[in-house]
């Protein structure tokens, strides 16, 4: 896939308000911190279609943006950052949940994972929150160009056991890194093909 366009459309915190275009759409998310604005940009190509900041926490609405005029990539707010306060999370954790239950358009969710971590409760949590309500999703390790491939290997091939202990199939995952462009090419190709999938079901 080749990125030709891709345009901020709106922010909100009302799913009923989104766009309301027939296209499919893939949601980004993750803990806060886990470089989810830089993979964005990486992959679209651009320096600041979703804004970076040395402070977590910045994504506090859901922001669409529209790819290719074929597709939506949402930005959503990053979870688990305790200098949000605990209202703000409430709310966070109300609107994030009302999008993922009521957007008919949402195809795949994209669960950020930093690559140095261990799995962490709050994520495994989340990936359960959308295995109960049927909603696809896949795996995307970041910052794999902070580790060596030998450790990134066995830091990936450990947080897939412990998955398995929850799960009795893994969810695909792509190995990312925002500062070498690596896993582009097969996350582009992987949207594309699913695009070509549901083609049928947005006509």
């Amino acid at each position: 896939m080749k990125i030709k366009s891709a345009e901020f459309v709106m922010s909100n915190s009302n799913v009923t308000k989104a766009p309301k275009d027939r296209i499919p759409e893939y949601a980004f998310i993750g803990r806060s911190n886990v470089g989810k604005s830089s993979l964005i940009n990486m992959l679209m190509e651009r320096k600041d279609l979703a804004k970076t900041s040395g402070k977590p926490g910045k994504t506090q609405l859901i922001n669409h943006f529209k790819i290719n005029d074929e597709w939506f990539l949402v930005d959503l707010p990053g979870y688990g950052y305790a200098q949000v306060s605990k209202k703000k999370r409430q709310i966070f954790q109300f609107f994030i949940e009302n999008y993922f239950k009521e957007r008919e358009q949402l195809v795949c969710t994209f669960v950020l994972i930093d690559s140095r971590h261990d799995p962490q409760k709050i994520d495994l949590e989340f990936m359960q929150f959308l295995g109960e309500n049927r909603i696809p999703f896949c795996i995307v390790f970041t910052k794999a160009d902070k580790l060596g491939s030998s450790k990134l290997n066995k830091q990936i091939t450990a947080y897939k056991k412990k998955l398995l202990k929850y799960w009795e199939e893994l969810p695909m995952s792509f190995v990312t890194s925002s500062s070498t462009g690596m896993g582009r090419d097969e996350f582009l190709s992987f949207i594309d093909q699913v695009n070509e999938d549901v083609a049928e079901n947005f006509k």
